[in-house]
């Protein structure tokens, strides 16, 4: 029955894709995937056949293609991605209705790198009754980029924040070090650097769009835009 499944797997991603690279990720991705204990979303492969109304996914788990319906699911906007054929799914399904969708995450799409900008502020031991220069203010008031990479396999990464000046007029944010992230139960977990003692992050994603992505994270929310050119 597996043999059969990947046979199946193989034959769609061929045909839907035309690219043995992305043929290989996808059988490897389906070989080695594991769900979490107590994650009930149905992880899977769009398929051809989708419209606005029906989703068919191909489940990891095997067995034939699931038609599942995605009306609620559009209409609250709990459709996370648009899919096309081939891409990575995680789909939450209606409990008390097994073929009803309640929100589906486009794994493929979340994956990269995805940037928001960050403020400095004043350190008040250097802040004197002169006032500053708007042309200085300007300058040292300038927003850093910061940002989490969701790269294939579950591995994430952050950069800027990294550097630290003692002797600079503004003191920006500390950022977490993430260093791996997944899906569970339809929400984004990021998982933190252990070293440092530090907690992981769950996620609840408003919003995810081609090139923008929408988290909210402890009670607030934080917007994000996309490098298109990154290695995901």
């Amino acid at each position: 029955m597996r043999n059969i499944f990947m046979f199946i797997v193989m034959c769609c991603l061929l045909t839907a894709c035309g690219r043995k690279e992305r043929l290989q990720e996808e059988v490897q991705t389906i070989s080695s995937f594991t769900v979490m204990p107590g994650d009930s979303t149905l992880y899977g492969l769009a398929c051809e056949g989708s419209t606005d109304s029906v989703l068919v996914v191909l489940p990891y788990r095997g067995g034939d293609p699931d038609t599942l319906n995605i009306v609620r699911a559009f209409e609250e906007h709990r459709m996370l991605g648009r899919p096309r054929v081939g891409d990575k799914l995680a789909v939450v399904l209606n409990p008390d209705s097994a073929d009803e969708v309640l929100m589906a995450v486009n794994v493929n799409r979340l994956q990269g790198q995805w940037c928001y900008l960050v403020y400095p502020t004043l350190r008040h031991q250097r802040v004197t009754n002169r006032p500053i220069p708007d042309s200085i203010r300007q300058r040292i008031l300038a927003p850093r980029e910061y940002s989490i990479v969701l790269k294939n396999g579950g591995k994430a990464y952050a950069t800027g924040g990294q550097n630290v000046d003692k002797m600079s007029p503004v003191t920006f944010p500390r950022q977490k070090r993430y260093v791996g992230w997944q899906l569970y139960n339809g929400r984004l977990v990021l998982l933190a650097d252990s070293t440092n003692k530090q907690t992981n992050d769950t996620a609840t994603i408003l919003r995810l769009g081609r090139d923008s992505l929408v988290l909210r994270i402890n009670g607030n929310e934080q917007g994000y835009y996309k490098k298109q050119k990154t290695n995901e």
